[in-house]
């Protein structure tokens, strides 16, 4: 879910009312009548999809998924809000021609919208709800046999992230496809220069630099009637239980790509960050900096910056530091350049458009019975991301260890629209670490 459009202001919020009891028993038969091998694909057989989150990434992944190959169609959405649901059925009802089979008996709203998506007949499901409902999501996805493709980040806690593992291994056995939108991975740019810095081109990797630097990003105001769930929700952004701040939700990508150019995942990480320039409570409490020096073994180390302050140079890239030469790569600027003794850059000209790519790789590998799975690897650099928030958030070193087994579980015990404190604001020193 992300900021509502004018397309997505409320509407008829009965939208889906009427419908809801008599769909869901449709759909749960449908399910129940279906075979596990029905789940499968091959060669060109029809690949349903359903699109959990359908806020502006989760509708860009649908357009990507169904122009990802023949046969692919929608056939359910689900959102929390209603409104949403509505105007982008009628969206992607325009865009999608007959390749939109959806009806509003497949359109469920609410959190247990996923629960109605999973229950249709739905082969291919799109994960594109706030992190923080992502490890639930998944676990129920491949508990259904369905493949999946997945939003980055996968979690916003060592709880989730153990949850996501464990549905990799269900997904492995199973047999199902799993992409992640860390789609760097899919990327020509970035294919091209990891497949020479593994074949030693820039000699033995001894450190790294990553950085997701910015300005802020929207929010949207409060109204009266507005519960602090509903809130909070359309500001997921900003609460840690829904984003994990924005080193985890955004910063991911730049760390992902610092994990694959190690090949390995970090030890240890010692940071620092704060919220010192948007300080506004419509903010929620996550920070708006971060700088994290993360220990790979070996007295290898990476330095890790991310900020979402206005008026401050922006920068979002990469450099991998090696014995031979030194990698940098830019995603935002198409920058893919090796100095020093295999001197290398590719022209930008020559890179692919990576978000629908993914999809295609993904279609292509579930047709060939041969699906890929990323979810190891999205989720151990969301573990990486946590980390380094854990770190800056309590002033500790953190080790890989302590966050992938904290007890820390951030997701609300009770998921209904109503009151939900703001936790404070994290201060390194006071806050514990669990």
């Amino acid at each position: 879910m992300t900021r509502r459009s004018q397309s997505d202001q409320p509407a008829r919020r009965d939208f889906l009312k009427t419908t809801a009891a008599a769909s869901m028993a449709s759909t749960l038969a449908v399910a129940q009548s279906s075979a596990l091998g029905g789940y499968f694909a091959g060669g060109n057989d029809e690949l349903r999809v359903g699109v959990i989150g359908c806020g502006g990434r989760g509708t860009g992944a649908v357009e990507q998924a169904c122009n990802a190959g023949p046969n692919i169609k929608l056939v359910a959405i689900g959102d929390m809000f209603p409104e949403r649901v509505e105007g982008k059925f009628n969206y992607l009802k325009k865009t999608l021609g007959d390749r939109f089979q959806a009806t509003k008996d497949t359109c469920f709203s609410g959190f247990d919208a996923y629960k109605g998506v999973l229950a249709t007949n739905a082969n291919f499901i799109i994960l594109a709800t706030p992190p923080g409902f992502r490890p639930m999501h998944l676990r129920a996805t491949v508990a259904a046999g369905k493949h999946i493709f997945t939003e980055k980040p996968v979690a916003v806690d060592g709880p989730g992230v153990r949850e996501c593992i464990l549905a990799y291994e269900e997904a492995k056995e199973k047999g199902l496809g799993i992409a992640a939108g860390t789609q760097r991975r899919h990327q020509t740019g970035y294919l091209e220069a990891m497949k020479r810095v593994h074949d030693g081109q820039i000699g033995d990797v001894v450190a790294a630099r990553c950085y997701w630097n910015q300005g802020r990003l929207w929010h949207v105001n409060r109204t009266p009637t507005m519960s602090d769930m509903e809130w909070q929700l359309r500001n997921w952004l900003y609460f840690t239980w829904l984003s994990g701040d924005h080193i985890v939700e955004q910063h991911v990508h730049n760390l992902d790509v610092v994990n694959w150019g190690m090949q390995r995942t970090p030890k240890r990480a010692v940071g620092m960050g704060g919220r010192q320039a948007r300080t506004e409570p419509h903010f929620g409490h996550i920070y708006d900096h971060f700088a994290v020096d993360y220990e790979y073994g070996d007295g290898k180390h990476a330095m890790s910056m991310c900020r979402q302050i206005d008026q401050c140079e922006q920068n979002v890239s990469e450099c991998l530091v090696g014995t031979k030469g030194i990698l940098y790569t830019s995603a935002s600027r198409r920058q893919y350049e090796i100095v020093g003794e295999n001197k290398w850059r590719m022209n930008p000209r020559e890179d692919n458009e990576p978000y629908q790519q993914e999809h295609i790789n993904l279609v292509q590998s579930i047709r060939s019975g041969k699906p890929i799975n990323e979810l190891l690897n999205v989720a151990h650099s969301t573990l990486t991301a946590i980390m380094g928030r854990m770190s800056c958030y309590t002033g500790k070193a953190v080790t890989w260890e302590q966050a992938l087994n904290s007890k820390e579980n951030l997701l609300p015990k009770t998921l209904s629209m109503g009151e939900l404190p703001v936790p404070p604001v994290a201060i390194p020193g006071r806050t514990e670490l669990l």
